[in-house]
């Protein structure tokens, strides 16, 4: 088989170590900075590459990592797996998205375990389950937003072969799988990728330090070394999508960025394929240009997560003032509603948490609503919470009935954290397993000194170090079994299938969304072609001025229809749906 290495910084010698045995490399005639060997080796043949004379390190591409992220790269043989299932044909529009951290999803941790409870979510109407990152990373467990070796599987997880497994058993189950990968940072712990060349750049700093080199001089190797591991989770895992963490963090100056260069690969990959790929952005920029289509001058991503709808769900639902709701807190209904039909809320408005005006309009009649993703919870807005509490914490089973309604009957792509179909009452909480004993302490350090600044005592924030504060996080899988969260689950299921019934629910055009809704009252209604969606968060019997006749499809309390007067009485903390027809 081939060796290869992208070495720049090799100014004598690369030297492959392969089961024990040390043998040249040779430089690529063709390739600048490439050093290359053919040699005989098989699947978990164990090897690393030493410039220099230097420590041997682990490949940058490798596939596998058995022994952590220090530790060698074995030989990975995609060949060998005998797939069953072929991938679902679905893109995002009908999609209902699932979001899922592999090592909480289950006590054990394991793909292997949460293959198992993959008829769940099959059962449960979902169509994608979207896996949070699995590249390697010191210790057992963590979130994955620390992992290196971009190519490779987390071992505790169960490596390349459960990765498979999980994906060819969720595709039996008519599910279609999207992995969060991570380009704008890398490591700390664990990250060799500077010893082999200019894969961070100091042009650009970023909260991680110096920047993932996408303009500076060997750029094009990076953004090679990028784009290749992800169409490698496509091709060799038979990933039906990704998702783009924190794409706002990508510094690139370059006329063609690396985020156009990737769409445009994926879209080759898919017409190569005759299969459906796509790349959800996660971005802070309210920038609609992220999924505009390329040839239309944007960068062609294919959806994008909708923060501005969940800061508004949320502090419409709790009253929540602090941080970025600040600008959402003065009219929050006001704000969901516009965020209903127009995407964005700052779209050019000023923002008081930014102290400058934020965001660009969203073309209503050219943009299809599936294209951005709406949420009431997601990892990063429980598990950045100092606490990691749920809204099940604080609200009642009612508000987080119309908190489902809100976002399984909305016009956007919905998603969903796991646990929330059935209102876990486990927290999620911000864990790490830091190999390192000095960096391990720093990051427990830094975690309760940033919430002791509002007003936490340290004492009540958990250590991330501490085991505990994992095992904490796990799904109780006992809880779907008994009240409220067995009603929960039961509506979950009653809103998701609905959506699947009812084609105006999947209606891409934003255009066409009609939103009224009281401050003082705190109802909210909106119409999406011959169907009626209610919700009342206040504490009073709400009278909504619906009109016309029709019925109830779907309600969490009896609700009668609106009599000669027009007006729907809705019970306290409730939600309705109707149609027309």
């Amino acid at each position: 088989m081939l060796f290869e290495v992208w070495a720049p910084k090799a100014t004598e010698r690369v030297t492959l170590q392969l089961e024990g045995e040390e043998q040249p490399l040779e430089r690529d005639p063709l390739r600048e900075g490439w050093w290359t060997a053919h040699r005989e080796a098989g699947d978990g043949a164990r090897y690393g590459f030493a410039l220099d004379g230097g420590p041997v390190l682990p490949d940058p591409r490798s596939r596998r990592q058995p022994d952590g992220p220090d530790g060698m790269s074995a030989v990975v043989d995609h060949t060998a797996y005998d797939w069953h299932h072929r991938p679902p044909a679905r893109g995002l529009r009908g999609a209902v998205l699932y979001e899922l951290h592999v090592g909480t999803f289950t006590p054990e941790g394991t793909l292997h375990a949460a293959a198992a409870r993959l008829e769940h979510l099959a059962g449960l109407g979902i169509t994608h389950v979207e896996l949070m990152p699995l590249c390697p990373f010191p210790g057992t467990h963590g979130w994955g937003y620390e992992g290196v070796s971009l190519w490779a599987v987390h071992e505790p997880y169960g490596g390349p072969d459960a990765l498979k497994r999980f994906v060819d058993a969720a595709h039996g189950h008519g599910l279609g799988v999207v992995l969060d990968v991570v380009h704008n940072h890398l490591g700390p712990s664990g990250n060799h990728l500077p010893a082999f060349g200019p894969y961070f750049t100091d042009t650009h700093h970023t909260p991680w330090g110096a920047a993932v080199n996408l303009d500076a001089p060997g750029s094009d190797e990076v953004r090679a070394y990028l784009r290749d591991s992800a169409l490698a989770w496509l091709r060799d895992y038979r990933i039906d999508g990704l998702r783009l963490d924190a794409v706002h963090a990508l510094a690139d100056t370059r006329a063609l960025t690396f985020l156009e260069e990737l769409s445009a690969a994926v879209d080759e990959l898919s017409a190569e394929q005759g299969r459906t790929h796509f790349l959800i952005a996660e971005s802070d920029l309210a920038d609609p240009r992220t999924t505009t289509p390329r040839e239309a001058g944007g960068l062609g991503l294919h959806a994008q997560w909708n923060d501005d709808f969940h800061h508004a769900l949320h502090t419409a639902l709790t009253g929540e003032s602090q941080g970025y709701y600040a600008d959402f807190a003065r009219a929050p209904l006001a704000a969901l509603a516009k965020t209903l039909r127009h995407v964005f809320f700052h779209d050019g408005t000023y923002s008081d948490f930014r102290g400058r005006t934020h965001g660009r309009p969203v073309n209503r009649t050219t943009t299809a609503a599936h294209r951005f993703l709406g949420y009431a919870q997601t990892h990063d807005q429980i598990g950045n919470r100092a606490t990691g509490d749920r809204l099940s914490a604080t609200l009642s089973p009612g508000l987080l009935a119309c908190a489902a309604a809100l976002v399984l009957t909305g016009p956007f792509t919905p998603m969903l954290f796991m646990g929330e179909e059935w209102g876990a009452g486990t927290p999620w909480q911000f864990f790490t397993d830091h190999t390192d004993a000095e960096l391990g302490e720093a990051v427990s350090r830094g975690r309760r000194r940033e919430f002791a600044a509002h007003g936490w005592a340290e004492t009540d924030v958990p250590d991330p170090q501490d085991p505990a504060t994992r095992e904490r996080s796990c799904l109780d899988w006992s809880e779907p079994g008994r009240e409220p969260h067995s009603r929960l689950l039961a509506w979950h299921r009653e809103l998701i299938a609905l959506r699947a019934a009812q084609p105006d629910l999947t209606d891409p055009d934003l255009a066409a969304v009609r939103v009224a809704y009281d401050e003082e009252a705190r109802w909210l209604a909106f119409r999406r072609g011959d169907l009626r969606v209610a919700v009342n968060l206040g504490e009073e019997t709400a009278a909504i001025p619906l009109g016309g006749r029709g019925r109830v499809l779907a309600a969490w309390e009896p609700v009668a229809m609106p009599g000669g007067d027009g007006l729907l009485l809705l019970p306290p903390q409730a939600c309705v749906v109707l149609t027309d027809r």
